[in-house]
């Protein structure tokens, strides 16, 4: 009975010892399969905390820019949730494309950093992520996380040559459908320019209500959900893509005449107070409804192929 006691013991410590040593092989292998991202993750804190910093302290803090600590997190987390693919991907290096993205990424941040120029400094991220990739893991990593890449452009600042270009006409167009609408409803309203006379009223048609900081935010939440849901239709993809700038500026057009109405009705206290900032994130939510609509009516109109 002994015998068989010490038996069953010895087995159960063999047994244990072997649960150990297995724990500690896989252990080893995914230190093994990670080190080689740590230079890189080491690296990459280096170069952009401060740079991250610096935005977060300055032109993140802008209404045209906060957007971009959200789009960082959107990236983190999307790269996360690809983690696997760095693990998983070719060993098949591809070091000549890699380390001249790399090299082209490196110059672009020294030279955005040198200068201030933020959107060479955080648009570098991207031949640089892309080159890591390429020189570590080949296409097949890069592949993979080709969106959270691609993402880093909503994240860069607007060139201030391309806003000015962009808000004239913006604010043009809107100022003209408004007045058109409601004039067409029977208000008293006017237009000079960018200058909206409703009642005894006048009112600016400013930068921000030219619908640009909405178009942008909604290009990159509709770009978001069309890569989360990932439709296999092409047709889908397209129409949802073209329907994102639309939408975005109907919804901007609709705020502008809920404004210029609750100003006639209400007093210019009214029409400037909290319910004019209000308007804006109303606004965007809306449009991401309208978005959503729009692929719920797609999904059902427009059936993918069977493969």
């Amino acid at each position: 009975m002994a015998d068989r006691k010490s038996a069953l013991r010895s087995l159960q410590i063999k047994m244990s010892n072997h649960a150990t040593s297995a724990a500690l092989d896989t252990v080893r292998r995914q230190i093994a399969t990670w080190l080689p991202w740590m230079p890189v993750l080491a690296g990459l804190l280096l170069l952009y905390v401060p740079t991250f910093y610096e935005a977060a302290t300055s032109f993140w803090q802008d209404e045209e820019h906060a957007h971009g600590p959200i789009i960082l997190i959107v990236i983190l987390w999307l790269i996360w949730g690809k983690r696997a693919a760095l693990l998983t991907a070719s060993t098949r290096a591809a070091p000549v494309p890699g380390y001249t993205l790399l090299v082209i990424g490196l110059l672009v941040y020294v030279l955005g950093r040198s200068q201030a120029i933020s959107i060479l400094e955080i648009g570098a991220l991207v031949p640089i992520f892309a080159g890591v990739l390429l020189v570590i893991s080949g296409w097949r990593s890069l592949r993979a996380f080709w969106f959270p890449i691609s993402y880093v452009v909503f994240m860069v600042p607007l060139p201030g040559i391309l806003v000015d270009a962009l808000t004239g006409p913006l604010k043009e167009q809107v100022s003209a459908i408004t007045v058109e609408v409601l004039y067409w409803a029977g208000y008293p309203v006017a237009r000079d320019g960018v200058m909206l006379t409703v009642g005894q009223y006048q009112l600016l048609v400013a930068d921000a209500c030219a619908g640009l900081n909405t178009m942008f935010s909604l290009s990159a939440l509709g770009l978001l959900f069309m890569y989360l849901v990932a439709r296999s239709s092409i047709l889908h993809n397209v129409v949802m893509l073209a329907g994102i700038l639309p939408i975005a500026f109907i919804a901007n057009v609709v705020r502008v005449q809920v404004l210029v109405l609750i100003t006639y009705h209400f007093g210019n206290e009214a029409g400037q107070g909290y319910l004019h900032g209000g308007a804006g994130i109303v606004l965007l939510l809306v449009s991401l409804g309208a978005l959503f609509v729009l692929d719920f009516v797609l999904a059902r109109v427009i059936r993918p192929r069977p493969a």
